[in-house]
């Protein structure tokens, strides 16, 4: 069956221009500017490469251990079976709230038994909050946990009495040396939902207005339709998590577009302002966008191991089918007349197999976590005394106890790093990194001039078992390990 979008066949132009790989000159210019924000960005430089179109390098010389770059994302999301396990602030993705809440919070889910594919309206008052922007005092209430539910009960877990799980999920009781573990207070979105919550106001501020004021299912959101809204992310709760990061992208560039036009027509007439499409305008709106390597999603994913090679050509148009059904909702929702090719089928592809191609892993880890680690280095006295109150809390937290918040997010500089199977420098999450930003770690000393570059694979794999996986990535590997390998 032909998938037909009538907005791909209209802005076909338009469309093959914004997908255009940006002139290296352009590509250079863009990432100094970006490195001038970043930490140690001062000690990198992304250069054009003759076999991978670009890559970092080193500006200075790093020792080993060395923090090579702290990479903020251009966009990123907790997966929807991570949020039964993790409250964090949906911008910058450190835990808020107390130890007590985050247990609590876990534990109170469970005993309500959040299936996969079905939410959960908890009407509590859970936590006492800084609230939302502009207010300073407000409850978190009603929260809503959609999408897979990812530690349903074990038979190793025992339960605790439904009065104690409610008393540390409203604040009630204060669990021994907690304080010592103290998260940033919840803020609220900014428009009223009970999806999206924060560390700070600052926080809250930056996520309405470069992504969530066009997503958000509260009564202040900008969407066209907020039913329109939920049914799309409810589709993607059902099918694949990586569509609201496609949203994400297109509401960035939506609104980019907007404050451009703004301060374009600063101080000129609503004739001037109403005028027809501005092509111009949306490239410079995409130009973030623009720098990540793309490939259509249904072409790019790779094959499952349960789906037989003769069936490729209809598992693909599966693939496409879905984006093309996930897209529609999306479209009835924040649907906007001057940036009609960002709703174009080949556009949201692409943007999906960026994020396929370029994606890394999110992970922050739990201080729920280091709680129970240090009641456990406690001395012995104190550790008894302590874990009279907090053992009986671990048994029915089980293995579950240590998760970290997990997602997925584009990080434009280092989705410009290499593969190689013998990096000299790789991802790595400090003691002291605990939001959802990007720490590159140098592995070995790496000299001024010198290429840096990472492992997309398990690197400890044989040569073939790595071609094979890196061919997803739409390359075969020639690095050093590899030519001495082959």
């Amino acid at each position: 069956m032909e998938i037909i979008c009538p907005i791909d066949a209209q802005f076909s132009d338009q469309i093959a221009a914004l997908l255009k790989p940006p002139p290296p000159h352009e590509v250079q210019k863009y990432f100094e500017e970006l490195l001038a924000t970043r930490q140690c960005g001062d000690g990198l430089k992304v250069k054009p490469t003759a076999r991978y179109g670009k890559g970092v390098y080193a500006e200075t010389d790093f020792k080993e251990e060395d923090l090579v770059l702290k990479d903020q994302m251009l966009a990123g999301a907790q997966h929807s079976s991570n949020k039964v396990d993790c409250l964090v602030c949906s911008y910058c993705f450190c835990f808020i709230g107390s130890i007590e809440l985050q247990i609590g919070r876990k534990l109170y889910l469970e005993q309500l038994s959040v299936s996969p594919n079905n939410e959960c309206h908890m009407q509590k008052d859970c936590y006492n909050s800084d609230s939302s922007v502009g207010e300073d005092d407000s409850d978190v209430e009603d929260q809503q946990v959609s999408g897979e539910c990812s530690s349903s009960p074990s038979k190793d877990k025992i339960s605790l009495p439904k009065d104690v799980v409610e008393s540390l999920f409203n604040g009630e009781v204060q669990l021994p040396y907690s304080e010592k573990f103290s998260l940033p207070p919840i803020v609220s979105c900014p428009g009223g939902c009970k999806e999206n919550y924060y560390c700070s106001k600052s926080c809250a501020e930056a996520d309405w207005g470069s992504f969530h004021c066009l997503l958000c299912t509260g009564e202040g959101s900008q969407s066209l339709s907020t039913k329109a809204l939920l049914k799309f992310i409810e589709h993607a709760n059902d099918t694949n998590d990586i569509f609201l990061l496609a949203a994400k992208v297109i509401s960035f560039t939506v609104l980019r577009h907007r404050k451009l036009k703004e301060s374009r027509h600063e101080g000129k007439g609503k004739q001037v302002i109403s005028e027809s499409i501005d092509f111009s305008l949306l490239g410079e709106a995409w130009k973030p966008v623009s720098m990540g390597y793309k490939k259509r999603w249904w072409d790019c994913i790779a094959l499952p191991d349960d789906v037989d090679a003769s069936d490729e050509t209809s598992f693909r148009m599966q693939i496409k089918e879905l984006a093309f059904t996930s897209l529609q909702h999306l479209k009835a929702a924040i649907f906007d007349e001057e940036c009609k090719p960002l709703f174009s089928l080949e556009i949201y592809g692409n943007i999906i197999g960026m994020f396929e191609l370029n994606n890394l892993d999110m992970v922050v880890e739990s201080p729920v976590e280091d709680y129970f680690l240090y009641i456990d280095d406690l001395p012995l006295s104190e550790k008894g005394e302590a874990e009279q109150t907090t053992k009986p809390i671990l048994d029915a937290l089980g293995d579950d106890y240590s998760i970290c918040c997990q997602g997925t997010a584009f990080f434009p500089l280092q989705s410009c790093m290499n593969h190689s199977c013998r990096p000299n420098a790789r991802a790595f999450k400090r003691e002291e990194d605990r939001d959802g930003q990007a720490t590159i770690i140098a592995l070995q000393p790496i000299a001024k001039g010198e290429e840096i570059t990472i492992s997309y694979i398990d690197e400890e794999l044989p040569f073939e078992a790595r071609q094979t996986l890196l061919a997803d990535y739409g390359f075969r590997c020639g690095c050093s390990k590899c030519l001495e390998e082959a």
